[in-house]
């Protein structure tokens, strides 16, 4: 009896460990990018914090074993992860905004000088710790997108004005002969008396 119990065990073992394989590759793929971190030296308290701030960016973090993180880029096809997934790691995964991962665990590093950045997905691609620091110098999307519509809205401002100031020119134009012949009638009338 004492064996059936552990081939069950080993079994749902198995059974879970194939379902989170399964996760971390459905998220891998899903996501816009992602970062995995180094977490070494942190509390649960520091942990819980962190997890806060990255919910309200609309990230998920997931602390992962290297072994079914491995199985996982591989199923994804992200192979070149693998060199990265030593030591404890933590993955963050965005869908929407790409730099917002890599922004907000780089603002939480600098203020607390806990965890350290070991690598990224961007599009599908895998980047070095160094160009994920760089990502996280970039604006949100909310802030390139408003930057790109008011270059593309800056034409049509100059396109406005361009149009208007012939009308400007010619009402400038006509004031200017009123205004002369204005000031001529006057004359021309105590010149006639």
């Amino acid at each position: 009896m004492a064996t059936g119990l552990k081939k069950d065990e080993k079994i749902d073992k198995k059974a879970e460990k194939a379902a989170s394989v399964a996760d971390i590759t459905a998220r891998l793929k899903a996501s816009s990018t992602a970062v995995l971190a180094d977490y070494r030296g942190m509390t649960v308290g520091q942990m819980r914090d962190l997890r806060s701030k990255l919910r309200g960016g609309g990230i998920e973090m997931i602390v992962v074993k290297n072994t079914l993180a491995r199985r996982a880029a591989k199923a994804a096809g992200y192979e070149p992860l693998n060199a990265e997934l030593v030591g404890p790691i933590a993955m963050l995964f965005a869908t929407d905004d790409v730099s917002a991962p890599a922004r907000i665990l780089n603002e939480y590093i600098r203020a607390n000088r806990k965890m350290v950045i070991k690598a990224g997905l961007l599009e599908g691609q895998v980047i070095k710790a160094d160009a994920v620091t760089e990502l996280a110098d970039l604006p949100s999307r909310e802030i390139l997108l408003s930057r790109l519509l008011g270059a593309m809205q800056a034409p049509l401002g100059n396109l406005a004005s361009i149009l208007q100031a012939p009308m400007s020119t010619l009402a400038r134009t006509l004031d200017a002969v009123r205004t002369q012949k204005e000031s001529q009638s006057p004359a021309a009338a105590a010149a006639a008396s």
